[in-house]
């Protein structure tokens, strides 16, 4: 009712205003509500308007005005930047960049497969991408097959759909139908060129920039594509970075590789969630892997606004900055000093049945690798490839090499002491074992009383194995049974641990190993002595290194590393400010006294200046500054061959030591010609030589 009598005082407003104009008597007070009456109108039409206007554009035009904002779109696009060189000690390139014209595409917010489909044949009749640069798989082609409407159509038609199958459905029933008959489909030498391009393009994330095609552009190829760069939206001509080699390609066994495809396909999930692309190029091993974020760089950013499939500004929000570069503490002269000299004296060790060599150059009182060389043979074929990283993931029996810390074990142990350690060198024999002796003292004819520093000089055997059964606490009796506990293997073990040998060195390259550990149950319990001289278990050469400089700077376990700094880039392109410079990081002080030590460096320097007839390092005496060190054979196998493992660690000056050298010759089978010394005094030679002056450090 009220509703009812608020339409009829407004019909009658409606006659007051056109009524006769016969009525003339108004007073002043009617004029106000005239006024109001027009206000009132005034605001009607102008809400039935505005009601209109918002029908139009929610209801009958609201699905096309969502479409155009959803295309009109600001978003920020990432491009790569040039990756972070790798210096040797000396400011020299080793790994660098070289610069090249690419074919590049940057992916619309909104390009539909359709789009790209034509785009790739496009650019197809300009521009070949070989299968190298871009291998094409089974699913590249088949999803390029399919691009094409008129062929999915085709192949739906040999498969069963139903109304309630989504596009993805029906598209993976074709996908399995394709897989199913190879023999209905095929493409064509040019349609395989635009599946690879393709692949490329739908790879790309939207916005984000991808190579077409990386090198080996021709001027032809750059012309054609710059004169059709309007009929192929998101294509553009750019540059891209491949790695050089300036000092030679050998050192990529260590500095490793970098990916050419996009990212690792067993990578590619822990990448992406680091906020890689599909499309990035990162590190794939060693130096380039473990360094990767430092080499990496800053992406650039560009803030890209789009109206549908136009880009209609772009603005750089940030340059990008070039990755950082590596300085290495390894001088490349040197280095490649180090592999010549491994390389031209490997087959006197009578290599036949030898499956490498490698060597390892360190500063024992920082850690600092000089050098890291290594030839990797396959004894089927023959066949030697550098392989510097050897020296980090292959286990080799070292023999008598380790014997300075089984000492070093024993004196800490207290079972010897500085004054108190003459055994006699005999032949060791117990019950279930065969008779194990010296070198020069198999049969027992050369019986003789020895100190730990005479031990060391003629490499005895006996003198180890009976320091290994005073740490067991057995007393040793010809022919007795073996009173020792399986215990005895840790407690030896954790001695050689000490110095680095039988773990893990944590140098900076990744794929270390910590070598290898033989059986130690109580059926084994006879191998413990074989332990004892280094005939058991088995180290890397990087142990051996970080083992010998623990004693060469007199009991601190330095950690290795290869990288010395990390610096930035001037502006002119060259090695820029110290970003971060690596310490020397001490792993552990060896809980033993000077005297202690003392006693194995007197060892150690007799094993190649002592007087005894059965000294063993004599061929090193020549050498200045003076050497001292310890030499090692092991008996090994190669499938049914009989083979040695010759091996030497050792450093120079001997009173104050600045360079520590360690190699082996795992597999060799002449094991008189003194091939491991040769090598070591060719590589003390070049040091002094090339690396640091001897002058200061007396003979």
């Amino acid at each position: 009712m009220k509703e009812n009598y608020k339409t009829v005082k407004f019909f009658d407003r409606i006659m007051n205003l056109f009524g006769s104009r016969t009525k003339k008597r108004q007073n002043a007070q009617s004029i106000i509500p005239f006024r109001l009456n027009m206000l009132l109108w005034i605001v009607g039409i102008l809400l039935l308007a505005l009601t209109i206007r918002l029908f139009y554009l929610q209801v009958l035009q609201g699905t096309s005005f969502k479409a155009e904002v959803k295309r009109s779109d600001t978003t920020t696009q990432t491009n790569n930047v040039q990756r972070g060189m790798i210096y040797d000690s000396q400011g020299n390139v080793l790994v660098g960049n070289q610069t090249h014209q690419a074919i590049t595409y940057t992916k619309g917010a909104n390009v539909t497969t359709d789009q790209l489909y034509q785009i790739a044949n496009r650019l197809g009749k300009y521009v070949s991408v070989s299968n190298k640069n871009s291998r094409l798989t089974d699913r590249n082609k088949e999803d390029y097959y399919l691009a094409d409407k008129e062929r999915l159509k085709s192949v739906l038609k040999h498969v069963k759909t139903s109304d309630a199958d989504s596009e993805d459905t029906k598209y993976d029933k074709a996908l399995e139908y394709l897989s199913k008959h190879p023999d209905s489909w095929e493409l064509t030498d040019q349609q395989k060129n635009n599946a690879r391009i393709y692949a490329a393009m739908s790879g790309a994330y939207s916005l984000s920039t991808t190579y077409i095609k990386e090198t080996g552009v021709s001027a032809k190829e750059l012309a054609a594509v710059g004169e059709h760069l309007n009929e192929m939206p998101g294509v553009k001509i750019g540059t891209s970075w491949t790695r050089d080699y300036p000092q030679g390609t050998d050192i990529q066994s260590l500095t490793g590789t970098v990916s050419t495809t996009g990212l690792p396909s067993d990578e590619v999930n822990s990448l992406l969630a680091q906020g890689y692309s599909r499309n990035d190029s990162v590190g794939q091993s060693y130096l380039e892997k473990q360094f990767q974020s430092t080499l990496a760089g800053s992406k650039s950013q560009t803030e890209v606004t789009t109206d549908g499939d136009d880009v209609t500004k772009e603005k750089t929000k940030y340059p990008g900055k070039k990755g950082d570069n590596l300085v290495l503490a390894i001088n490349s002269k040197f280095q490649k000093q180090v592999q010549s000299i491994l390389k031209n004296n490997y087959s006197a060790a009578g290599n036949q049945y030898s499956t490498g060599v490698y060597a390892v150059v360190m500063n024992p009182n920082t850690g600092a690798i000089y050098a890291m060389a290594g030839i990797d043979r396959n004894p089927e074929t023959g066949k030697e490839t550098p392989d510097e990283i050897g020296a980090i993931n292959h286990p080799i029996t070292m023999g008598s090499v380790v014997k300075p810390a089984m000492v070093m074990g024993a004196l800490m142990d207290g079972v010897i002491t500085p004054t108190n350690n003459t055994l006699t060198d005999m032949p060791i024999k117990l019950a279930g074992t065969s008779s194990k002796g010296s070198w020069f003292n198999h049969g027992g004819s050369a019986n003789m009383a020895i100190n730990a520093a005479t031990a060391l000089e003629v490499s005895s055997n006996s003198y180890m194995m009976q320091l290994l059964m005073k740490e067991a606490g057995m007393k040793y009796t010809p022919n007795a049974q073996i009173t020792m506990k399986p215990s005895i293997f840790a407690k030896a073990r954790g001695y050689f641990n000490m110095f680095g040998l039988g773990i893990k060195t944590g140098i900076d390259l990744p794929g270390e190993t910590s070598g290898y550990t033989g059986p130690a149950d109580q059926k084994h319990i006879g191998s413990a002595l074989d332990l004892s001289y280094g005939n058991y278990d088995g180290y890397t050469l990087i142990q051996l290194a970080q083992y010998m400089s623990t004693i060469a700077n007199g009991g601190n376990r330095m950690r290795p590393y290869i990288v010395k700094e990390i610096r930035g880039t001037k502006s002119n392109g060259q090695l820029g400010a110290v970003e971060y410079t690596t310490k020397p990081q001490v792993q552990l002080t060896i809980p033993a006294s000077k005297a202690d030590f003392d006693v194995v460096k007197q060892g150690l320097y007799q094993v190649v200046h002592g007087s005894n007839k059965y000294v063993t390092g004599k061929a090193l005496a020549s050498v200045k500054p003076s050497v001292s060190g310890k030499t090692g054979t092991a008996e090994t196998y190669y499938k049914s061959h009989s083979t040695t493992t010759l091996s030497f660690a050792g450093f120079a000056p001997s009173d104050n030591p600045q360079v520590v050298v360690a190699l082996a010759i795992p597999g060799a089978s002449n094991s008189d010609g003194g091939a491991n010394l040769t090598m070591a005094k060719q590589i003390f030679e070049a040091y002094w030589k090339t690396v640091q002056s001897p002058k200061g450090f007396g003979d």
